[in-house]
């Protein structure tokens, strides 16, 4: 037994490195990492928790800190601008999880209350993980990424209007003879807070943050000091430590340095919510875990398989193709650490017993780490699935971006993958010498550049066969992919490889091209195949020596401008 609260933290910490590490290994996670971090360290395991004051000082830090950071992700423009696929999705997705879930909950056996939190806890996804996958698959730009993030957001607010309720109706419970006038109390020093937050919001969080800004670490501090001030008040008032970390985050939401204290927070954030999952674990008997396992996986495959399927049935009906609803209904099969700290709050509340926080931290494991591969492994799995999916596509998909590859069948020389810089610049130059050209892109961002630029741009993944097969290949002359080396999942496959391999099963007799940064790469590509491999450093740089060295015929052909803004948005 450790005898200090120092040694004993200093053992969970490399407890945590060495399971983390574990777990990188495994392409896990670090939530996962850190939940089993906690069940390891509890009572039924290792019990080295004991020093329980210092280890919930740092969970309530790590929670306050961590609602701070949505919070500031939180601006009323970023809301406001919010589509229509986005609220309708995320709200139906709640809705629809929310209620199957209730009547699972029922089905089991369970009484109405606690029913009604399992179920609410896994409308929740992982932002973190989410944002973390697709920003890896380089799919943050695509339209499925973008619809998925929209929702995520949609989400956040019904976290925080369900911590809202949970500390209402915690107020109205108390037995201590609170009822309506303490409620009615609360409500106004809430909605005093909110007045505060408007005033530091409109006078105050723009010049402060400025000045603040000239000292970084400055800056960061007072963020945290912002945090634990309103999770203070705000717990003080009787509306919970959550609640105010996240007005607080809200308060520096629309200054221009929101991303810089973002960034600065998110180690500070891990590092604490490791003890929050600690915390957790040692509250856990592994015996209630193994009680609730059956109805763990039952919720477990509701989450994996259902959720996927609501987004896709919601987004099928609003007129969007069956492959991104797919794609962006994966990123929502696993539930996040709001739903563990939503359990945590009814477990305080005395709503719900430790069975509950037992199972929803059972379907926690389990949806997380196994969502993990099937957003990895996401086109693969649409490849094998996709055919079996046609009842959840109408018959036009008016949503989709493009949808006009047909009107350039017979009249198209040279299809580019990949409309970023490159891709542009060398589809209107093509267009220039009289080619006719049609650009590919999955950005829709890019497509819309595209089209103001007077380049015919098309929507479409690099790696969708059935995309591919509805473009107008069999008169091409050549098709070009600028695309970067991407690699796709655990296996790392290259999609200019997956592209070249499609290409050729379809009925094509032109020629391919494709762009390469290195040497090793470009081996690689004419052994796969490609007739043609462009090396834009190697190529710009033969240019630059033309017009130095006097090459006066060499002279650079005009295009539109493309706005630095503008170019930053390009994927390729």
């Amino acid at each position: 037994m450790l005898n200090s609260a120092f040694a004993e933290v200093a053992a969970l910490l490399m407890l945590a490195a060495v399971v983390g590490f574990a777990g990188i290994l495994l392409r896990q996670p670090l939530i996962v990492s850190f939940i089993a971090v906690g069940i390891m360290a509890g009572p039924s395991m290792l019990d080295v928790v004991h020093a329980e004051a210092q280890i919930e000082l740092l969970s309530a830090l790590g929670i306050a800190v961590l609602l701070f950071l949505v919070g500031i992700k939180l601006d009323i423009k970023l809301i406001r601008s919010l589509g229509a696929v986005a609220l309708v999705t995320g709200l139906g997705q709640v809705a629809f999880t929310a209620g199957i879930g209730f009547l699972i909950g029922l089905a089991l056996g369970m009484d109405a209350v606690t029913a009604l939190y399992v179920a609410v806890a896994l409308t929740f996804s992982s932002t973190i993980i989410i944002v973390k996958l697709l920003s890896d698959k380089r799919e943050i730009d695509s339209l499925h990424g973008q619809i998925a993030l929209g929702f995520l957001i949609v989400q956040d607010l019904v976290v925080v209007l369900a911590m809202i309720v949970l500390s209402t109706v915690g107020i109205g419970g108390r037995s201590d003879g609170g009822g309506a006038g303490e409620i009615a109390m609360v409500l106004l020093a809430g909605i005093a807070l909110v007045g505060l937050v408007i005033l530091f919001v409109r006078y105050v969080a723009n010049p402060l943050s400025a000045r603040l800004a000239r000292a970084p670490e400055l800056l960061v501090v007072f963020a945290i000091a912002q945090a634990t001030v309103f999770a203070t008040v705000a717990d003080a008032i009787g509306l919970g430590k959550e609640l105010g970390g996240l007005l607080a985050g809200i308060s520096l939401a629309s200054t221009p340095y929101r991303e810089t204290i973002s960034a600065r927070l998110a180690p500070l954030r891990d590092f604490l919510l490791l003890f929050f999952f600690i915390s957790l674990g040692s509250t856990l008997d592994l015996g209630l875990l193994g009680d609730s396992l059956g109805e763990a996986l039952i919720f477990s495959a509701f989450v994996l398989i259902g959720n996927p399927l609501i987004v896709l049935a919601i987004m099928g009906a609003m007129g969007y193709r069956r492959r991104t609803g797919f794609l962006a209904g994966l990123t929502v099969a696993q539930i996040s650490e709001f739903s563990l700290i939503f359990i945590s709050m009814g477990l305080a509340l005395g709503h719900v017993g430790e069975e509950a926080l037992g199972l929803v931290t059972l379907v926690g494991l389990v949806t997380i780490a196994v969502s993990v591969y099937m957003i990895t492994y996401s086109h693969w799995l649409y490849d094998h699935f996709g055919r079996h999916l046609w009842m959840f596509e109408r018959a036009e998909t008016p949503r989709e971006p493009g949808g006009q590859a047909d009107e350039h069948v017979g009249g198209v020389d040279i299809l580019i993958f990949g409309m970023g810089r490159f891709g542009t610049a060398m589809g209107l130059r093509l267009q220039q010498r009289g080619f006719a050209v049609l650009g590919v892109d999955f950005n829709p961002s890019a497509i819309r550049r595209a089209k103001q630029l007077g380049l015919p741009a098309e929507y479409g993944d690099a790696t969708d066969p059935e995309f591919i097969s509805s473009l107008p290949l069999e008169n091409a002359r050549w098709v070009v992919s600028t695309v970067p080396r991407h690699p796709t999942g655990l296996s790392h496959e290259d999609s200019r490889h997956t592209l070249m391999q499609i290409i050729r099963a379809e009925p094509f007799g032109g020629k391919i091209a494709v762009a390469s940064h290195n040497d090793l790469e470009t081996e690689e590509l004419q052994r796969r195949g490609a007739d043609t491999v462009l090396e834009p450093f190697q190529d710009a740089a033969d240019r630059a020596v033309d017009l130095i060295c006097g090459a006066r015929e060499a002279q650079r052909t005009p295009i539109p401008h493309i706005a630095p803004e503008e170019r930053a948005e390009g994927r390729y």
